[in-house]
Order: structure tokens, then C-alpha cells, then sequence
């Protein structure tokens, strides 16, 4: 799941803001998925995000954890249902790709 490649043609839409622990939005904490047609790639600049990724949105478990690391990245693919959890002293940002032509 981390390594899915976003489509070379596709460009970043837009990026948030960095969220820390005091920042981040509880949505991002919670059970979401990603919007049709759009990645997401999580980046981490400071400590630890640890992500969950569910098979759909009746999941309890989750099928996939991720831990992603201060310089690293990971990839969550279109309308796929999952969630974050921080250290805390995490610093990271989201970037949304999509197929602009589209």
C-alpha cells in the first residue's frame, strides 16, 4: 500500500499546511478514506506518523500499518478507508494529486 505509485501524468492539486499533535485535524485521526480520483501522499518532516489502512468502511481492523519516519512518504490510493496516528513529536503535511485533465 505505501509504495502505490501515483500516476506520472497526475500533478499535486493541493498541500495543507503542516499539522503537529496540537494542530492536526481529528478527521485525519478518524476512520476516512480518500476522495475518488485523488492520492494522497503523506510527508513526514519531524518524528513518527503511523498509518492504518482498512478494506472498507465497516472495518474494525486494519489490513494494512505503515510506519512512516521523519524524510519518508507514503501513498494512500483513491477512496481507500483509513486513518493516522502520531508521535508527538510529528511534524507532516498532505499533498493531493489528482489528473487535473479530468
Amino acid at each position: 500500500m505505501s509504495h502505490k505509485r501515483i500516476p506520472a501524468n497526475w500533478t499535486i492539486q493541493r498541500s495543507t499546511a503542516f499539522f503537529t499533535k496540537e494542530n492536526v485535524p481529528s478527521a485525519l485521526l478518524k476512520h476516512h478514506n480518500t476522495a475518488r480520483g485523488v492520492f494522497g501522499q503523506l510527508c513526514v518532516m519531524e518524528g513518527t506518523v503511523t498509518y492504518f489502512g482498512f478494506a472498507n468502511e465497516q472495518a474494525m481492523e486494519h489490513e494494512v500499518k505503515v510506519v512512516i519516519n521523519a524524510g519518508q512518504f507514503a501513498t494512500s490510493p483513491p477512496q481507500y478507508w483509513h486513518r493516522i496516528e502520531l508521535s508527538d513529536n510529528a511534524q507532516f503535511n498532505i499533498n493531493f494529486w489528482s489528473d487535473k485533465s479530468q
